[in-house]
């Protein structure tokens, strides 16, 4: 069966971005869910040749924020923009060569063979010369992930690290410039945690742009180029990893005391709870914006 939208001629074919180009900005984004304001207010920019950790505590708008920058929220005030454009006068099939999007976790109702899962990531190419480069694609994104080895083996019979590799598998498939990573180490063991950032590092050296949402900040400050703060719906903090990784930004974001220390030979900073202290010498997680 032809899925139509795939078949649909005239495409636009997404250059590959200049190094340290805005491929996506929001601009005064707020977004709601339900009643309630999830972000309030946020500017960010998400770079070629960058990887952009996304940071925060539970409820901080992470995952929010990510998915209205894939375009899968919509904006109640404010404008998410891809490649030049805001995301709404993209049609479909060209956002979907523009960005890719790994969400928290991957569920398929049908047993598909791994092999024919991580093929999926290729769908949007499907009518477009760059469909006759499917099966290299493909190939390198398992090797990558290290899934290959078990291309036969059903999805539904993975274990969770397992799926998570696959599912990313199928997003570097997919070779869209942009990458949108939510939470792609959660399920994974200590190896393939530092082999999931690392592919991260290698994409943007490659020119794309990598946005990643993360709960571990050593691996955030070991990987990242830039770290968003997010606290109650805004960005507490921007910049490099090394400079915005107080330990008491941190302590009063996270509501847990935290030491941030240099590691002793590359001297990136390790963030530590402090698991001494006394109830009363944690800060009650109220941030005044105004003055960070």
């Amino acid at each position: 069966m032809t899925i139509p939208f795939l078949r649909r001629s005239g495409r636009s074919i997404p250059a590959r971005p200049s190094p340290g180009s805005a491929f996506a900005e929001a601009v005064g984004l707020r977004v709601r869910l339900g009643e309630r304001a999830v972000l309030a207010g946020i500017d960010l920019t998400a770079r070629a040749g960058e990887v952009l950790a996304l940071v925060g505590p539970n409820g901080a708008g992470k995952s929010t924020l990510l998915a209205a920058l894939a375009a899968d929220l919509p904006a109640a005030e404010g404008l998410v923009r891809i490649d030049g454009r805001p995301v709404d006068e993209w049609a479909a099939p060209d956002l979907a060569l523009r960005r890719s999007v790994l969400p928290q976790s991957a569920q398929m109702s049908f047993p598909f063979p791994v092999g024919d899962v991580v093929r999926m990531g290729r769908a949007p190419w499907a009518g477009t010369p760059l469909a006759d480069a499917d099966a290299e694609a493909v190939a390198a994104a398992m090797a990558a992930t290290e899934v290959a080895g078990f291309a036969a083996r059903p999805f539904s019979a993975l274990s969770g690290g397992e799926r998570a590799r696959v599912a990313l598998a199928r997003v570097l498939a997919q070779q869209a410039p942009l990458l949108l990573l939510d939470e792609p180490t959660a399920a994974l063991d200590l190896r393939h945690q530092e082999l999931v950032l690392r592919i991260c590092r290698e994409r943007a050296a490659a020119g794309d742009a990598v946005v990643v949402v993360l709960h571990d900040l050593c691996l955030a400050a070991a990987y990242a180029d830039r770290a968003a703060v997010l606290h109650e719906g805004r960005i507490a903090a921007d910049g490099p990893p090394a400079e915005v990784f107080g330990a008491d930004l941190l302590s009063r974001v996270y509501r847990q005391a935290v030491e941030v220390l240099p590691h002793p030979r590359t001297g990136v900073p390790l963030v530590i709870p402090v698991r001494d202290a006394a109830p009363s010498a944690v800060p009650n997680g109220h941030l005044d914006l105004t003055s960070t």
